[in-house]
């Protein structure tokens, strides 16, 4: 962990900036503008780039893969040139937070697969980028995209470690954590060997 040294008000600053970007839903946005219905009601309901993606418009969910990621790859990037790490991490998990639990939408958000990634990017680029190809190679083999998501979040624990990034650890395990519960349904049908496809449209 990096030594938390900032001020409190600093630090509770951040974390509410942090909070406030994580929580926009950029692919209900989308959704709504490029026409594509209301995605609570569409495939699982979910307002990440995956459920976009059953909507059949690649386009609008590859717009939300971004921005969804950059949203948490922002927080970090901003609290770590104006205040420091301590700061920078914490910014980090509150993004995560507000994607997962949005004020706006009744803390029902998404499972935090592209902040996720945003925010590793941000915070270790070799982790971040590790992770993504992480993703890919999981997404790929298995064709579903939860997979990729589990694979990538799991391999950042020893990957922070081994890249030289120790101090991110605690920050790691837990943002891991938050991923790994949100999919506990799609490890259930995983397992049922009911979890949809990629691309599949609803």
């Amino acid at each position: 962990m990096p030594i938390f040294d900032s001020p409190a008000t600093i630090l509770l600053l951040w974390a509410g900036l942090g909070y406030l970007l994580g929580s926009i839903p950029f692919g209900m946005v989308l959704a709504r503008i490029m026409g594509l219905g209301n995605l609570r009601e569409i495939g699982s309901g979910n307002i990440g780039a995956t459920n976009v993606l059953r909507t059949g418009n690649k386009t609008a969910a590859a717009l939300t893969l971004v921005l969804d990621g950059a949203k948490g790859a922002v927080a970090v990037l901003l609290a770590r040139a104006a205040a420091g790490e301590d700061a920078a991490q914490l910014a980090g998990l509150a993004a995560m937070l507000g994607h997962c639990f949005p004020v706006w939408l009744g803390f029902k958000g998404g499972k935090g697969v592209a902040t996720f990634l945003g925010i590793m990017l941000a915070l270790a680029w070799p982790v971040g980028l590790a992770c993504c190809l992480a993703w890919l190679a999981g997404a790929f083999l298995s064709k579903i995209s939860s997979v990729g998501a589990l694979t990538a979040s799991a391999t950042s624990i020893p990957l922070l470690l081994v890249l030289g990034f120790a101090q991110a650890l605690v920050l790691g395990i837990l943002l891991a954590a938050l991923v790994w519960w949100r999919h506990s349904g799609n490890i259930a049908r995983i397992r049922a060997g009911t979890e949809p496809r990629i691309g599949r449209k609803s």
